[in-house]
C-alpha cells in the first residue's frame, strides 16, 4: 500500500556528488526518518541537455532542476522500510 507523499519533506537543501555511483545524493525526511535519494548522471543530463561533464556541471544541473527532482522523489517515495531511492 502506497503512503501519501505529504509526510515527505526536504528541509535540508544540501546535496553532494558521489563519483563512485555517478549520482547526486540528497535527503528527505518522513517525520524523524531520513530517506536517501540518488539522481544518476543520465537523468541529470536528460533534464539538462548539453550540460558539461564533471561534478560542478552535474550539481548545477541538480540545482537548476531541484523542484522537478523533488517532485519526482515525492512520487517515487512509498514509505515503509525502504530508506534509499534512485531517480533514473
Amino acid at each position: 500500500m502506497r503512503q501519501s507523499s505529504v509526510a515527505l519533506s526536504f528541509p535540508n537543501p544540501s546535496r553532494s556528488y558521489d563519483p563512485a555511483r555517478h549520482c547526486v545524493c540528497f535527503w528527505g525526511y518522513d517525520n524523524a526518518r531520513e530517506i536517501s535519494f540518488l539522481v544518476d548522471d543520465a537523468m541529470l543530463k536528460k533534464l539538462t541537455p548539453g550540460i558539461g561533464p564533471g561534478e560542478p556541471a552535474l550539481l548545477a544541473a541538480f540545482d537548476h532542476n531541484r523542484d522537478r527532482i523533488l517532485g519526482l522523489a515525492k512520487n517515487l517515495y512509498t514509505g515503509g522500510s525502504q530508506n534509499r531511492y534512485t531517480i533514473s
